[in-house]
């Protein structure tokens, strides 16, 4: 997915306001932070395609709350946003973007879930304790899934919609305008 210079401001905004979306009542695991990673992985710029959803999830988590295993979260959303660099910089396309968002959620369920059975406390330091952990999150992941699936798909699609109007290209104008 290439672009100009000036849509670098509305990918920008729109991956912040999908990441932003962590306030708004959901069930759990299913918010726009992984497909706002992905999407602004893929469009943005390094690095800005790796700082912005890291510096929004930071800013975030001030307010939700500091956990133990955010180190786990955080690489998880740098690898879904290296992930959309990778693959999906140059074309996209609707199966391309499902695919990519599920191998997406496939490393945050096993990178996160691994960090809590490692920081201890809720499963014992065991193989049987990581497995028990795995079981336990499998209703999560469902959701993780679900939701990475839909906003990827919702922010890809709005993307290519607004492209193809080009209300991109004037909002972009307006708005790189405004923030300089």
């Amino acid at each position: 997915m290439k672009e100009g210079k000036n849509q670098q401001s509305s990918t920008a905004l729109l991956t912040v306001l999908g990441i932003l979306g962590r306030f708004l009542p959901h069930p759990p695991n299913f918010t726009p932070v992984g497909g706002a990673a992905l999407f602004g992985g893929s469009t943005l710029t390094r690095p800005l395609n790796y700082l912005l959803p890291i510096g929004v999830m930071l800013v975030t988590d001030i307010f939700l709350g500091f956990h133990a295993t955010m180190p786990y979260v955080y690489a998880s959303f740098l690898l879904i946003a290296w992930l959309g660099e990778r693959f999906l910089r140059n074309e996209t396309n609707l199966s391309k973007v499902a695919a990519v968002s599920l191998t997406g959620s496939l490393l945050f369920f096993i990178i996160t879930n691994f960090g809590v059975w490692l920081q201890g406390g809720l499963y014992p330091q065991t193989l049987a304790g990581l497995v028990s952990c795995y079981m336990m999150a499998i209703p999560f992941f469902k959701l993780t899934i679900a939701g990475d699936l839909v906003y990827s798909l919702g922010f890809f699609g709005l993307y290519a919609w607004a492209q193809n109007r080009s209300f991109l290209v004037q909002f972009d104008k307006k708005l790189t305008a405004w923030l300089s």
